[in-house]
């Protein structure tokens, strides 16, 4: 409508002067060109965040001699009971990267151990309130691949940087992310049962949904 409205204008002063007809159009060239230049701008800005997100993800990788399944062996010497999650990541307040190690112990009672990504020693742990206990323990039902081996499976994709269950999923599973020296980054299923590792083509397919909605 308002580029109708400049259209408009132009055409009637156009009728009666050069001159300012040109002075119109040009004030819709450049209402052109600002709003060009402002979504150039916020594009730009979208792709320096991505580009710091994975500059971050790439320090934490470095940064860790620990690889995801001695982290978890660690979390599990401290804390009995099963690890349901790993993930290298900053600490709550913003420190050094630990390994955060999630264990569900006797059956209710979740715990989340810090374990040193140089060193592999506990840090810490506190305990967590969650409340998907029970589809938690659901899908761990008949499973015989833990954690630990999921992360040992995936580790032949790249370096291990999270594992974690997917028991919401309609096939439940082992989820894990790996990152390669070049920095790319690629998500997994690892199979409760046999160990079987697979490409997550759901996770990619939501990150195109994403970004097809982010350009609209």
């Amino acid at each position: 409508m308002k580029r109708n409205i400049v259209i408009a204008a132009v055409t009637a002063a156009a009728l009666i002067g050069g001159g300012t007809a040109t002075a119109l159009a040009t004030t819709g060239d450049d209402q052109g060109s600002a709003r060009q230049a402002a979504n150039t701008k916020l594009s730009d800005d979208g792709d320096r965040d991505d580009q710091d997100d994975r500059d971050d993800d790439a320090a934490r990788v470095s940064s860790s001699d620990v690889t995801a399944p001695e982290a978890i062996a660690s979390a599990l010497k401290h804390t009995s009971g099963t690890a349901v999650s790993a993930e290298l990541d900053d600490e709550d307040d913003g420190g050094k990267v630990v390994w955060k190690v999630d264990v569900l112990s006797g059956g209710t009672t979740w715990h989340t151990v810090s374990v040193d990504p140089s060193s592999g020693k506990v840090l810490g742990s506190h305990a967590d309130d969650e409340d998907d206990t029970a589809q938690v323990r659901a899908a761990l039902k008949g499973s015989s691949v833990t954690a630990e081996e999921a992360a040992k499976a995936a580790a032949g994709k790249g370096v291990v940087t999270s594992v974690g269950l997917d028991e919401d999923g309609k096939d439940k599973s082992w989820e894990a992310e790996t990152r390669k020296s070049g920095g790319a980054e690629q998500d997994w299923k690892i199979d409760l049962k046999s160990g079987k590792v697979t490409a997550d083509h759901d996770d990619d397919q939501d990150d195109d949904a994403d970004d097809a909605d982010d350009q609209d």
